[in-house]
């Protein structure tokens, strides 16, 4: 299990928020069938796989984009995009993990047109927007060191810690080998552990 704090000196992330537990194989059996009754129509089924899965969902796209207006925006927009892909989706692997690769890949997309849109608003001589909201579950400290990552890093970082996603479960999410998703998570920890000493 992944918990979410404070880098420490070893670089490792210290105890805090537990976030992705291990389904039962009853949860995966029920899991299953509200997929094939929301793959139906069924309104029901449609709802309570939304319920089980919103919250995730959002703290995700919060943390990659730091604003929680386009976080929402995400989630809704992964969640639509997925209800209307259930026919391609295979029944045999988790919901969860699927879900989570479309809203890592929106909210990074998000984020890059939201970074093009504020140059041209710099380079036309107005103030860009600088969207800081924070997690509730992480210090302010941790935060903002996590949002002066790159976006993929950033991503890369939540996937691992936070929803406890194995390297070559996150290197399918962003089409990167499995090898290169260690060598960045690496990189970008040493990197905040690096920025929360200074900020000490």
């Amino acid at each position: 299990m992944s918990r979410v704090g404070t880098p420490t000196a070893e670089g490792a992330l210290a105890p805090r928020v537990i976030a992705r537990r291990p389904m039962t194989t009853d949860s995966k059996r029920n899991e299953r069938s509200l997929v094939r009754a929301a793959k139906r129509g069924d309104p029901e089924a449609i709802e309570r796989l939304v319920a089980s899965h919103w919250d995730g969902a959002y703290r995700a796209a919060l943390l990659l984009s730091r604003d929680p207006a386009a976080a929402e925006d995400v989630a809704q927009e992964s969640f639509i995009a997925a209800l209307r892909s259930l026919g391609r989706f295979d029944r045999r692997r988790a919901f969860g993990p699927w879900l989570h690769r479309i809203v890592t890949n929106r909210a990074i997309d998000g984020v890059r047109e939201r970074k093009r849109r504020s140059e041209l608003l710099e380079r036309a001589g107005r103030e860009a927007v600088d969207a800081r909201a924070g997690d509730p579950g992480l210090s302010p400290v941790l935060s903002d060191a996590l949002g002066r990552l790159s976006v993929e890093d950033r991503a890369i970082v939540v996937l691992r810690h936070l929803f406890d996603y194995r390297s070559e479960e996150i290197g399918a999410m962003l089409d990167l080998p499995a090898g290169t998703v260690r060598r960045r998570l690496a990189a970008a920890l040493a990197t905040l552990r690096v920025d929360l000493e200074q900020a000490r």
